[in-house]
C-alpha cells in the first residue's frame, strides 16, 4: 500500500511539471509559459489524497492562483517578482486552511519543485 502511495505521488508529481512545462519551448512565449499554472486537479487531489470538499475548494485556488501568476507576468519587470511572491503567499495561506498537515507539506514540495523548473525562484 505505501508502494503505491509512492508511486502515485511521483506520477503525479512528474505529470504536474510536464504539464507546467507544456510549451516552453517557444522562444516567444518563454517568459509568459512560465508564469501560466494550469494545474491538473484530479492528478493533484490523487497525490494528495483529498475528500471532495477539498478538491472543489482547491480547485478555485488553483484558479485564483493561476490568474494571479498571469497578471505577474503582464506586471513591469520591476513589480513582477513582488507580484508573484504574493500571489505564492496567498496560495500557500488558502491551502494551509483547505489541506492537513500532511497534504500541505506534499503540496509544498510539488509547488516548490514547479516554481523552480520554471525559473521562478532565486
Amino acid at each position: 500500500m505505501n508502494m503505491k502511495k509512492i508511486v502515485l505521488t511521483v506520477v503525479a508529481v512528474m505529470s504536474m511539471t510536464m504539464a507546467f512545462a507544456a510549451g516552453e519551448n517557444d522562444n516567444n512565449n518563454t517568459t509568459t509559459n512560465a508564469y501560466k499554472f494550469n494545474v491538473s486537479t484530479y492528478a493533484l487531489s490523487r497525490a494528495l489524497n483529498l475528500n471532495q470538499d477539498q478538491v472543489d475548494m482547491v480547485e478555485d485556488v488553483n484558479r485564483t492562483f493561476a490568474a494571479e501568476m498571469m497578471n505577474a507576468s503582464v506586471a513591469d519587470s520591476s513589480e513582477r517578482e513582488a507580484k508573484v511572491n504574493e500571489a505564492i503567499k496567498k496560495d500557500l495561506s488558502y491551502m494551509r486552511y483547505i489541506l492537513n498537515n500532511r497534504q500541505y507539506r506534499e503540496y509544498v514540495k510539488f509547488l516548490n519543485v514547479t516554481l523552480n523548473n520554471r525559473g521562478l525562484t532565486k
